[in-house]
């Protein structure tokens, strides 16, 4: 590049580009002051010899560089001679839109609705509810589909195999259903073996079992168990919590991870069911754990393009792609969320430490979730707010404000530029991550909103609560 031919006049920059994760992409450069977002996203596409051209966005400190390099060292006053340190982060290439209007009340369940999923690959919707149903959705004509009834008490959570085949669905008398999608039927007879209600569920990644035949289940009786849908049994027992347990994760490198009221999380291998360590630092209970990877363990072979696979390998095959792209050179990233107001961010393949301590939340942290590109880290919270973290340093980037009340769940859009919230106020909002500010509200829902989700393909939102209505929002 000729750039770098300069030298440190008056009229350039010493500039250093580095990764997310902190690696040097090349020498330091001197760069001219006229040289801003356009010109350094062709440098790095260069120097990174990306043959299709890939959008990035360029951080300083935690600062988006939008302006020219001259105009943004005067208006930072920042010191010409010290090397100017600038984080690349790709983009995704496609855009989602934000929705911005409801599109579609769906009523049908007759008490609060408790939890919705759309399915991988974005075309169908599921949801569990009070009334001890689940309900599957048609997104073509926005009606119902099936009535699912087999659960004797609330449903409380729900999930979709990664290859959209089935959906499980945990009750508050602690059985599981397994459901077809395509017929609403229930396969064979509950599974049970729990003794108090399911908290939550997790499959087992689809680059690692095609077809998907393996889950998790965590309860309030202090154990987690993998169960095997083709003999309909329980496989491995994963028990030492002292407490509930509270939620689960199936991790892309095959081991599994559960939160407790016990304060701690425990990471297990899944051919025995092993302990491998444990995880201590929290002083309250573990509300909720998040994936870097979370979002392409979702979604499995399928992304934005809807292509569809014709078998089991080649969707397998797909999938590890997905995740190895995902993943890079980098350890899967877990966070935790808790009681006693904080989060941790931990590399539980690497250390039993902490990477980081993440506080500022005034009151327990609710959820926790990634964002598809692993790049960001939202957390919600009973203090009203959402919190934004940089999702490869623990470190905080900003907090979202206008919710009047508890936020209960949050949601990202598949590019990774959008995050949704849903709260106890009965309104949705959409915060936009690179502007830091609220992008849309949307009122509609007469009581607390519970559960939301953003479809996988970035057209739709749903939200349910405890109004009892479903609604669908589009752009």
């Amino acid at each position: 590049m000729d750039a770098a031919a300069g030298n440190g006049s008056s009229g350039s920059v010493m500039c250093q580009l580095v990764s997310a994760e902190g690696e040097h992409l090349g020498a330091a450069l001197y760069l001219p002051h006229n040289v801003g977002p356009p010109q350094l996203q062709e440098i790095v596409n260069h120097l990174l010899r990306n043959e299709d051209k890939l959008p990035y966005a360029f951080y300083v400190g935690d600062e988006e560089l939008s302006l020219q390099l001259g105009a943004f060292m005067q208006r930072n006053n920042a010191n010409a001679e010290v090397t100017l340190r600038i984080v690349y982060q790709p983009q995704a290439v496609f855009r989602i839109s934000p929705v911005n209007r409801c599109s579609a009340t769906i009523a049908g369940h007759t008490e609060a609705v408790l939890t919705v999923s759309f399915s991988p690959d974005g075309t169908c919707l599921a949801s569990g509810s009070g009334d001890t149903t689940v309900r599957f959705w048609d997104l073509n004509t926005q009606t119902p589909l099936y009535t699912c009834k087999g659960h004797k008490n609330w449903v409380l959570c729900i999930a979709w195999s990664p290859d959209g085949k089935h959906l499980v669905s945990g009750s508050k008398s602690g059985e599981l259903i397994l459901w077809d999608p395509k017929t609403g039927n229930q396969l064979g007879t509950p599974l049970t073996g729990h003794r108090k209600w399911i908290t939550a569920v997790s499959w087992e990644p689809v680059h690692l079992q095609s077809p998907s035949r393996r889950f998790v289940s965590a309860s309030k009786d202090g154990d987690a168990r993998i169960w095997d849908i083709t003999t309909k049994k329980c496989v491995i027992s994963l028990t030492g919590h002292t407490n509930a347990v509270t939620c689960v994760k199936w991790g892309g490198d095959g081991l599994i991870y559960t939160g407790s009221e016990d304060c701690l999380i425990k990471v297990w291998e899944t051919t025995q069911g092993k302990l491998v360590k444990t995880l201590q630092g929290h002083g309250h209970w573990v509300n909720s754990l998040a994936l870097s990877t979370e979002y392409v363990l979702r979604t499995g072979a399928y992304d934005h393009t809807r292509k569809t696979y014709s078998s089991p390998e080649e969707m397998k095959e797909a999938a590890l792609a997905r995740y190895e792209k995902m993943r890079g050179n980098a350890p899967e990233r877990l966070v935790s969320g808790s009681d006693d107001f904080t989060m941790f961010l931990w590399e539980p393949t690497i250390s039993k430490q902490p990477k980081a301590r993440m506080t500022g939340h005034q009151k327990v942290v609710n959820h926790v979730y990634f964002s598809p590109d692993g790049q960001w880290l939202a957390s919600a919270s009973f203090d009203k707010s959402v919190k934004l973290w940089n999702g490869i340093t623990g470190k905080f980037v900003t907090a979202f404000r206008g919710h009047v009340a508890d936020v209960y769940q949050i949601s990202w859009s598949a590019d990774s530029r959008l995050l949704l919230s849903g709260s106890k106020d009965s309104t949705l909002k959409v915060w936009d991550i690179r502007a830091r500010k609220l992008k849309q509200d949307l009122p509609g829902h007469a009581d607390e909103v519970y559960a939301v989700d953003w479809s996988p393909d970035g057209e739709k939102v749903v939200s349910g609560g405890k109004d009892r209505a479903l609604k669908l929002w589009m752009n």
